[in-house]
């Protein structure tokens, strides 16, 4: 596919100082793109520090404090208050986007009736990735599961580390809600599922796309492989389900969860039986997790249902 011309403003939210050293390294690699954006912007999320610091260190980027409600849903809205952009790009500050990344994007706004593009985030596990952890759930730190398409698709909703929009869409249908979505490290999200469902239901005739060779590489520390984690960060989910249905309706809030559920996760249980039938004891676990997993988020959805 040819690359459009299109102006990308690539909007990254940071919160902590904890994470200077990834903060770097994701402006770095938006510098080395083989499609050049418009613009980067960094929105420092209520630290006073770490705007200093960004300040004195970060050069070629435009610097913003989140003016809104302290979270990413108010950091994001904040970027896209000050974007020039024709097309609104996010990627996480810890996560680094491949050379590729916005030239693997960007044809596919050639299509009017696209409205949305995100591509896959793939986990860099800095301890290595635990051998109970099952690929249905790599969602659980923001990164691309397996259930998701192999090729390019369109899909419900894109994953926040790595999506772009047309700047018309925030025009139409407002921006992220900032009632819903993560505050440093409270592992709640869901607000970009809820903007591209509000999205696809004021345009129901346009369309998100999953760009699977557009790569974001999302760093993922040693305490998110936790069971610890796991289950908190499962249940979490569960309540932002339930939040997000009171906004757009549990049949759009769980449309892609039922296959999930029907098909993914099943299919992803007796994969795991049949790696501990071959010799790899951890495959019980990993269809234990699978089970526990798929639970904490019931147990969550029908406490934020009836809360």
């Amino acid at each position: 596919m040819v690359t459009p011309t299109f102006r990308v403003s690539v909007v990254v939210c940071a919160y902590t100082e904890r994470r200077w050293d990834d903060l770097v390294s994701a402006v770095d690699a938006l510098k080395g793109q083989t499609v050049a954006p418009h613009e980067i912007i960094v929105v420092i999320d209520h630290n006073p520090a770490l705007y200093d610091r960004a300040a004195n260190s970060l050069d070629g980027i435009k610097l913003l404090k989140n003016v809104n409600k302290q979270g990413l849903s108010g950091a994001r809205n904040s970027g896209i208050d000050e974007a020039e952009g024709d097309i609104i790009a996010f990627v996480d500050e810890d996560a680094v986007a491949r050379s590729d990344w916005l030239e693997k994007l960007l044809p596919h706004f050639a299509d009017e009736g696209t409205m949305g593009v995100g591509g896959q985030i793939v986990p860099r596990w800095l301890s290595g990735r635990p051998r109970w952890f099952p690929n249905e759930f790599d969602w659980v730190v923001g990164c691309t599961y397996r259930g998701m398409p192999k090729d390019s698709n369109p899909v419900r909703n894109l994953i926040g580390c790595n999506m772009s929009f047309r700047r018309q869409v925030f025009d139409e249908v407002g921006q992220f809600r900032e009632d819903v979505g993560r505050i440093g490290t409270l592992p709640v999200g869901c607000e970009e599922t809820e903007l591209c469902i509000r999205a696809h239901q004021h345009c129901p005739e346009q369309h998100l796309i999953y760009e699977p060779t557009a790569l974001v590489d999302h760093r993922v520390p040693a305490d998110r492989g936790t069971w610890r984690y796991f289950l908190k960060r499962c249940y979490s989910e569960g309540i932002s389900k339930a939040l997000i249905s009171r906004y757009v309706g549990t049949g759009d809030s769980l449309s892609s969860e039922r296959g999930y559920v029907a098909y993914t996760l099943p299919s992803g249980v007796l994969l795991d039986l049949s790696d501990m039938l071959k010799g790899d004891v951890t495959g019980i676990v990993r269809a234990t997790a699978i089970v526990l997993g798929l639970a904490a988020t019931g147990i969550g959805f029908l406490v934020g249902t009836v809360s």
